[in-house]
């Protein structure tokens, strides 16, 4: 392999190493990170949903972005864009969001569920191939939703990192600003929200994720994407090794458990499973990059980009609001009836809806 294949192999362990390792200090099984379900979590927080087992200002997404910021400036790359089907995206970045928690997580927490034992996440992953593979149907048809253009002033590129730097010092302050009703932040007292590693190291690791996605242009629907339109396996391979990384580290920790039931967090309703997936996959693929990549060209000044992840926040809000969001299999307890988990009735709605909305904008917005 060339020298940048080694970068991003190792960028790849690295980030699987601190994934399992924000596991072992504290934040929720299988999910060391998860872009989906830590930007769930920040709705939460802020009180946009109530869902109380969800609710943490997940200092890895701050992290991510800023480490993207400084990463870009430093490098010479930030330049402030967009401009392209902007309120589109944002609503593309809701129905990925959707997507994501009908699966219960997004492609790089696929990755990790995968790295520990979870049989339920490779039928994601075949969901998310043929997802990607549909977007490519569209791309080859000539789908695009237009140019970015890049602004005379850096400002607008500006504004997703100067948020969630206030939201950084909110969060380290704990600034209450309404003592009877709580806020502005919410923290859940149990469930996933309530399991998080220390603040600080959090950060760090974001950052240091940040720094290192920015650098490879890490994105899994792009790996698949670039293998099937150019047989290129460069952003494979950083997957290839996130997955790595972790399993080396799941099994040296104990957390490694192979199977279908009584993985954390997780559900085992296949078709689900396979179509939460399938609608992430497409949908990324038309916008260009999953979800961890839009996080890292918000960090660079990319607007269209900062619309779809604002999209993804809000569409977390709509989920639990709405009752889409999958809820996790829970085995029995004494006096308490196992809980199968999955999409109720109304995720699966949605998340079929989704793709036919995809499929629309997929044949929509195609050049002549």
């Amino acid at each position: 392999m060339d020298r940048g294949k080694w970068f991003i192999l190792i960028t790849g362990l690295i980030i699987g190493a601190i994934a399992v390792v924000l596991v072992k200090l504290g934040n929720p099984p299988n999910m060391g990170f998860c872009i989906a379900c830590f930007e769930r979590d920040i709705a939460g927080a802020l009180g946009l949903h109530r869902a109380g087992v969800v609710q943490y200002m997940r200092p890895e997404i701050i992290g991510i972005v800023l480490g993207a910021l400084l990463t870009s400036l430093f490098a010479g790359e930030f330049r402030s864009r967009g401009g392209s089907a902007t309120l589109v995206r944002f609503i593309m970045g809701m129905f990925m969001m959707i997507g994501a928690l009908v699966f219960l997580g997004c492609p790089l927490r696929d990755v990790l569920r995968m790295a520990g034992g979870d049989y339920n996440a490779v039928v994601g992953l075949l969901g998310f191939i043929c997802g990607v593979g549909g977007g490519v149907w569209f791309l080859r048809r000539g789908f695009n939703l237009g140019r970015a253009e890049e602004s005379h002033s850096k400002l607008g590129g500006y504004v997703l990192p100067v948020i969630v730097a206030i939201l950084l010092f909110i969060l380290l302050k704990g600034t209450i600003f309404n003592p009877e009703a709580g806020g502005p932040l919410f923290f859940s007292k149990e469930g996933p929200g309530s399991m998080t590693a220390p603040i600080l190291i959090s950060l760090a690791a974001g950052l240091l994720v940040g720094f290192l996605a920015q650098r490879t242009r890490l994105c899994l629907s792009g790996g698949i994407r670039d293998f099937i339109l150019m047989r290129d396996n460069y952003l494979l391979i950083g997957f290839i090794g996130i997955f790595l990384g972790a399993l080396v580290l799941n099994i040296a920790f104990g957390f490694f458990k192979t199977g279908f039931s009584g993985q954390p967090i997780a559900h085992s309703m296949h078709i689900w499973n396979f179509l939460g997936l399938f609608l992430v996959g497409l949908t990324a693929t038309l916008l260009g990059g999953c979800p961890l990549r839009q996080l890292i060209l918000s960090g660079e000044g990319d607007t269209d980009a900062a619309a779809v992840v604002l999209g993804m926040i809000i569409g977390a809000a709509v989920c639990h609001n709405f009752m889409l969001a999958a809820s996790a299999a829970k085995a029995a307890a004494p006096g308490v009836a196992a809980v199968a988990g999955g999409p109720g009735i109304y995720g699966q709605i949605a998340c079929v809806a989704g793709i036919v909305v995809m499929a629309i904008i997929g044949w929509s917005f195609r050049e002549e």
